[in-house]
């Protein structure tokens, strides 16, 4: 089994319903003219008030008022099958969007990382449920088996050995040929591809076009293959959600809040980067669209994090009309580094890593309220440190041992016990400045068992002592 394939039955009305805050809501899809209007799917619920495919929306309308009316948009199922291309490339860089309805994907080179196929297929199954998919599931030797096995099969695995047989068993309506060679196979009396596999290949090359017989021989893997197109993921994000009418409330913005920054998050582990800046945007019908700038002071991409994130930027907005619609945008996409964790992690079981806590604070107090500390090229103590700036990022200069709290202004040192541990450490500096200073720093210890961090005068050893700061 080196190849998987993604059969999606139902991708235009999972996108809808997944856009629903109860997707077990009856929910339909219609198109045509407005004269004429047509429902082009069904969801469960709606099929079980009656309706069906193809009904005029008017016949419908009169069976059931309860149901929701959202119009099919073939761009957004495109734009939703690019969505689930981008998702599967986290596990095979080859992807595939060349068979209708369903993706492919190589998987023998992701066994390395993710195991066997039970393995990959269990990863696959979860992954789509959480994303809101109806699917089905088989893996085999090659893509174009994989692809027709899907239209029989919504689980399955078969290996070199048990392809063929696998494949014989397939109606010939199911086997992907032309509709003309089907027609003309099936009033001959062959009603299964195993038929058509058993029919001698002169014979076939005379009555069916060259395509007929190049399809049988890719589904059992005979002679080479033409390579497929693989999918490249897109070097930005953007996804939207239109609302059927306008919402006031931020609470009611929640769910799709939360839809779109879980296909970030999808988008981001196929790329395997991060975002540190996105944006939001509130379309609005009579006022220009509100733009949010949710900032990060480093990649992230963990689902749950972002939309905590968004959520607490979003509770202080103040929007100047209801939204008819919501866009997430991420175009800077650097690469993510996971944070370093002890192979044992001594961290309680509730707490929370110090990166979740810092942007979570930033989202909540504003961007100005948290700030890192970064250190400068400065002797000077009280100049050596300062608030992290985005240009912050040559590495610290090396400076000895300094105190974790340095007092804003040095205080005097009364201890007739004082013990020095070490010492002194000269500073000179700040000529050029008008700031210029003088001073030898020793570390010291309080009668108490305090260490501190004193000073006194360039060469006056013995005092008087300035204390500067305070050691863990």
């Amino acid at each position: 089994m080196q190849w998987a394939c993604l059969l999606l039955p139902q991708l235009a009305l999972d996108a809808a319903l997944r856009q629903q805050p109860d997707p077990r809501a009856p929910l339909v899809l219609v198109t045509g003219p407005a004269q004429r209007r047509v429902l082009h799917a069904v969801s469960p619920a709606a099929r079980q008030l009656g309706l069906r495919r193809g009904m005029l929306l008017s016949a419908a309308q009169v069976l059931t008022r309860d149901m929701l009316t959202v119009e099919y948009d073939p761009r957004a199922e495109q734009d939703t099958r690019q969505l689930l291309a981008s998702w599967l490339y986290g596990i095979s860089s080859q992807v595939s969007l060349a068979f209708p309805h369903a993706l492919a994907l190589e998987i023998g080179a992701s066994r390395a990382l993710f195991g066997d196929w039970p393995a990959i297929e269990q990863r696959l199954r979860e992954g789509l449920k959480e994303l809101g998919f109806r699917h089905r599931l088989v893996a085999a030797p090659n893509p174009h088996a994989a692809w027709v096995l899907t239209s029989v099969h919504a689980r399955l695995g078969v290996d070199a050995h048990t392809l063929e047989p696998a494949l014989a068993q397939l109606p010939i309506e199911r086997s992907g040929l032309p509709a003309e060679a089907v027609t003309v196979l099936a009033r001959s009396g062959l009603r299964s591809l195993g038929a058509a596999f058993a029919l001698p290949r002169d014979s076939l090359a005379r009555r069916f076009p060259a395509q007929v017989l190049a399809h049988l021989d890719a589904l059992r893997g005979i002679g080479a293959l033409a390579p497929l197109q693989y999918f490249r993921p897109p070097d930005r994000f953007d996804a939207r959600i239109e609302f059927d009418y306008e919402i006031d409330s931020t609470q009611a913005l929640l769910f799709p809040l939360r839809r779109l920054t879980a296909d970030l998050a999808a988008f981001l582990c196929s790329r395997d980067g991060g975002a540190q800046q996105f944006d939001l945007w509130f379309e609005h019908d009579q006022h220009p669209d509100t733009r949010l700038t949710v900032g990060l002071l480093a990649p992230e991409r963990d689902a749950a994090m972002l939309f905590e994130l968004a959520r607490n930027r979003v509770d202080h907005l103040r929007l100047p009309a209801g939204s008819r619609g919501l866009r997430l945008q991420a175009e800077h996409l650097p690469p993510f580094v996971p944070a370093a964790r002890d192979l044992f992690d001594p961290r309680p079981q509730q707490a929370m890593p110090w990166e979740q806590l810092r942007e979570r604070l930033r989202a909540r107090l504003g961007d100005d309220a948290v700030q890192g500390v970064a250190l400068r090229a400065e002797h000077r103590p009280e100049r050596a440190s300062g608030p992290a700036t985005p240009a912050s990022k040559a590495p610290p200069p090396v400076l000895p041992l300094r105190p974790g709290w340095l007092l804003a202004t040095p205080q005097p040192l009364y201890d007739p016990d004082l013990r020095i541990l070490s010492g002194p450490e000269r500073i000179e500096s700040g000529w050029w400045d008008e700031g210029d200073v003088r001073r030898d720093y020793y570390v010291v210890e309080t009668v108490l068992g305090q260490r501190g961090w004193a000073y006194t005068a360039a060469g006056a050893r013995h005092g008087p002592f300035m204390l500067h700061g305070w050691f863990a």
